[in-house]
């Protein structure tokens, strides 16, 4: 295939040219993204068990915060292994053992008789959540036409705070119904049910045509475009596919050592960077530690849990409000809105930090937790509403073929390290720094993210997969040639 080939907008696949086979591809995306909503019951749930299982397991402020960032820390080497063996084992047999894998830690840890062995039930839950993390959203890019695959793929991100969201109303029904202290390892043991149904569901879903072609099985392919696609659009992917997959084919199964390709590496740091900066906003700060937070302001533990559900709603509010801009404004300008809204969010919720905590009576300022918890929610808008779905769809689509499952495990990977990173210090900013110092911190690191995502963001909205490869091939590629073909297309662009 000619790298002029790329350029041209996927004009085929117009708005309604999915329309027969777009149900079968929601229930795809519906079932699949049922390990999105493991990974945010799974991250969620602790922020409210922790108020209670301290007693009973002895917590320290150590093994605290190792109980909160043991399932980040195996979620980022769950990425990584899943993302080369989706490569090779196919997205959803990957996805398939994701599901037993989610069953036996969320078990484990609803069992777990000390802090050791929720540790270890912990750091197995991560490696199915850093697996989900990183194979869903390839596995629905990957069989989405491209007229709807930022919808279906964001629905991975809509999944995450639905997964979150149930999770604070599961905590805070438990307490007030039965008490937190008799009943936390019931709010664990919830998540056994929908990994029950990832691994059912699992088994009557196809894996995705690009990694049959991948694999030489052109026929399989054929049929699942033809369950996916519209009659004429079969056709003219299928032979992009075969083409792609051709000119990749003399270069051998994808390996790590690839990534010495001077223009595979700058496409890998870029996806890094994508995954980083969504993670340096500190929106896992306030996901996790947003009881804790909301106590050290004021509110007592029933407040407090209670209202970390509105944080719950207003992520899942949001994400539709992003899913929807997707479809207007294109990948690029939302990232932008996202790091903008959340960097100037935390310098806000610092400033309120900062006002007294108490009134001179003596009482606590209620005006002050409340203003925290509008900043949080003020936060969540812009995180949940631009910056997540993004971060998840781009990393889905910049990847070539042949290299998704690694760069996806990698990039991800950072990301959860990050994470880690992140949830680990946390605890010890609000120590050394207090609440506004945290929140300042952040603050600075979200304005270097900024400068990130205007020097380096790309837009990859309207192309097909194959077609954004080759637009990397073209931007990242030294050759003068090469160079000089990318400012033609850029010329050219529609």
């Amino acid at each position: 295939m000619e790298h002029e080939q790329f350029i041209t907008q996927n004009t085929a696949s117009g708005p309604n040219s999915t329309t027969k086979t777009e149900p079968f591809v929601k229930v795809i995306a519906i079932i699949s993204t049922l390990g999105g909503l493991l990974f945010g019951y799974d991250t969620g749930v602790i922020s409210g068990a922790l108020l209670f299982m301290g007693k009973e397991l002895h917590l320290t402020p150590f093994t605290t915060g190792l109980v909160t960032s043991s399932l980040l820390f195996g979620a980022a080497f769950g990425a990584l292994a899943a993302g080369h063996l989706a490569d090779s084992a196919g997205r959803k047999k990957i996805i398939i053992l994701l599901a037993i894998i989610f069953a036996v830690g969320a078990a484990g840890t609803a069992m777990a008789p000390d802090v050791n062995w929720m540790i270890f039930f912990r750091l197995v839950l991560g490696l199915a959540v850093g697996g989900a993390a990183a194979t869903v959203p390839v596995y629905i890019a990957e069989i989405a036409p491209a007229n709807r695959r930022g919808q279906l793929v964001t629905m991975q991100e809509l999944m995450i705070v639905i997964g979150q969201m149930l999770a604070y109303i599961t905590n805070a029904t438990f307490h007030e119904i039965w008490g937190g202290d008799t009943t936390w390892r019931w709010m664990l043991a919830i998540a056994t049910i929908p990994a029950i149904m990832l691994w059912f569901g699992m088994m009557f879903m196809p894996d995705t045509p690009r990694w049959y072609a991948m694999k030489g099985r052109f026929a399989e392919a054929r049929r699942i475009l033809e369950r996916t696609r519209a009659k004429e659009d079969v056709e003219w992917e299928l032979t992009e596919i075969e083409e792609t997959i051709e000119e990749n084919r003399h270069k051998g199964k994808g390996k790590l050592r690839d990534l010495a390709t001077p223009w595979l590496a700058k496409l890998f740091f870029l996806g890094i960077g994508i995954a980083t900066i969504q993670q340096l906003t500190g929106v896992n700060t306030i996901m996790y530690y947003a009881p804790t937070v909301l106590k050290m302001s004021g509110l007592s533990t029933d407040a407090a849990l209670f209202a970390t559900i509105a944080n719950g709603v207003i992520s899942v509010l949001m994400t539709f409000v992003g899913i929807w801009m997707l479809g207007r404004i294109g990948r690029r300008p939302l990232v932008l809105i996202g790091q903008i809204g959340c960097t100037a969010c935390l310098f806000l919720i610092g400033l309120v930090c900062m006002l007294p905590e108490f009134h001179a009576n003596g009482g606590v300022n209620l005006v002050r937790c409340y203003m925290i918890l509008a900043g949080m929610l003020l936060f969540l808008s812009f995180q949940q509403g631009a910056l997540s779905p993004v971060t998840w769809l781009l990393l889905s689509e910049i990847f070539p073929t042949r290299m998704r499952g690694i760069c996806m495990g990698g990039a991800v990977f950072s990301l959860w390290i990050a994470n880690f990173i992140i949830s680990m210090a946390f605890p010890l900013l609000l120590a050394y720094f207090g609440l506004a110092g945290a929140f300042f911190i952040f603050g600075v690191i979200g304005i270097g993210g900024g400068i990130f995502v205007i020097r380096c963001i790309p837009e990859t909205r309207g192309r097909s997969l194959e077609q954004i490869e080759h637009y990397f091939y073209a931007k990242y590629n030294s050759s003068a040639k090469v160079k000089g073909l990318l400012n033609t297309i850029e010329k050219r662009k529609v």
